[in-house]
């Protein structure tokens, strides 16, 4: 099978290397829904606020249970342990219909809580969806190149974002009409997401390791107990969950922050976003894509660590200016494009076996979103006591991740998930 040869080292043919490339592209396309459902919730926030008038505890509420946190971690949890046991593709197919449906309360909601229900049920469809999507993208992928094909999705995911924002400066005059059109794109792109993969191939890997465990005991969440699997969730929750809880406030919450704290008009502050997450992609493309399967991937990450720490106390110790901002954009997605997000896919994928791995992305992920969603609902009344102090928190936090990166970092580059997997359980 192109796919399983192509992970195990057999290059794939110039057909079947257009099929993963095709198959990754499908399956990356849960990272521009996900992201962009987020950004395009942080672009709605501020007009919400004012025209529902949506008071600091449902704002904490939306936040909280956004498809940036607690509904995504569920979501993952259950979609996890489903795509191990009836494989990637049922998963990965239907959820974007429920996705779909959960979009249409957003598109034409009228009053708080069809906001808060629509962001629910988006979130548990992004959550299925992204164990589902980085396991097959993880095993379609050559050895050699399992941090290159990883970063497509990555790219994908900082995509949904610019497309959104710059929708979000083309229709700002219109207001709520605006909001609603670019949720009615990403409800559009879940249809239409539907009916191709819908001709995908089920994950060779997963097959194969199915019909070989026909027979025994089936692998379940328990196996994720035993201490070489404890370990690196561990690691993949204090790396990712620190990192996280300052992507996940900076991501749904910078533009409203800019509008209320930083005096910014609404169009300037969806602007800096929109440049952050262009600037990602091109630090995705030009250093995580070259570099993640030839160099020391300890090493990256740190780089990328640092940058952020400092990028971070800009806004700790300098007043919010457009051109505290601007700075502070250009350092963070100079960095983000190579560092925990990318990292996290690429490790989460690796470090577990094949029967096990949607099931450890979701428990990771879960773990993660449910504890930024718990973070999230504070948000408001701390930006209310203060921006610096919660400024100097989320500096905390990505010195947290960087410590953690660094201490476990494991060096897998130019290995197969085979040699991986038998190398753990050595």
């Amino acid at each position: 099978m192109t796919e399983r040869a192509g992970n195990a080292g057999t290059a794939p043919d110039t057909a079947g290397r257009s099929a993963v490339w095709r198959d990754t592209i499908l399956a990356g396309l849960a990272n521009y829904i996900d992201s962009g459902s987020i950004v395009a919730g942080s672009l709605a926030l501020a007009l919400w606020v004012e025209t529902y008038h949506i008071s600091p505890t449902m704002l904490g509420l939306i936040g909280a249970f956004s498809a940036n946190a607690i509904s995504a971690g569920v979501g993952a949890l259950i979609g996890g342990v489903l795509c191990d046991r009836f494989g990637r593709k049922r998963i990965y197919q239907f959820d974007m219909l429920f996705y779909a449906f959960g979009m249409a309360w957003l598109t034409f909601a009228t009053a708080p809580w069809m906001i808060f229900t629509g962001f629910v049920l988006v979130g548990l469809a992004v959550g299925a969806d992204i164990p589902a999507s980085w396991s097959l993208i993880a095993e379609l992928a050559p050895k050699r190149e399992r941090g290159r094909f990883s970063g497509i999705a990555q790219v994908l995911w900082y995509l949904g974002p610019v497309v959104v924002l710059l929708l979000g400066l083309v229709l700002a005059p219109y207001g709520i009409l605006g909001i609603r059109l670019i949720f009615g794109h990403l409800m559009v792109i879940a249809l239409v997401l539907t009916l191709f993969r819908s001709r995908m191939h089920e994950s060779a890997y997963w097959t194969e390791a199915k019909a070989a465990s026909a027979g025994g005991p089936e692998a379940n969440w328990r196996q994720l107990l035993t201490p070489r699997h404890l370990r690196s969730i561990l690691f993949l929750v204090g790396m990712y969950g620190f990192w996280n809880l300052w992507a996940g406030t900076n991501g749904f919450f910078f533009p409203y922050i800019l509008r209320t704290v930083g005096g910014q008009s609404q169009e300037a502050s969806v602007a800096l976003q929109a440049l952050n997450f262009g600037l990602g992609i091109v630090s995705i493309l030009l250093v995580f894509m070259r570099l993640a399967d030839r160099v020391n991937q300890r090493l990256l990450f740190m780089t990328s660590a640092l940058l952020q720490i400092g990028g971070m106390a800009l806004l700790a110790l300098l007043p919010l200016t457009r051109e505290v901002a601007l700075l502070h954009v250009c350092i963070m997605a100079a960095a983000c494009g190579f560092g925990a997000q990318s990292f996290f896919q690429l490790w989460s994928s690796e470090l577990f076996p094949t029967l096990l791995r949607s099931t450890a992305q979701g428990v990771t992920f879960a773990i993660v979103r449910i504890g930024l969603g718990c973070f999230s609902f504070f948000v408001p009344m701390l930006t209310a006591t203060g921006f610096h102090t919660l400024a100097w928190i989320l500096v905390g936090f990505l010195a947290a991740s960087a410590v953690i990166g660094w201490i476990g970092a494991p060096r897998n580059e130019g290995k197969s998930l085979e040699e991986i997997e038998a190398a753990g359980a050595a």
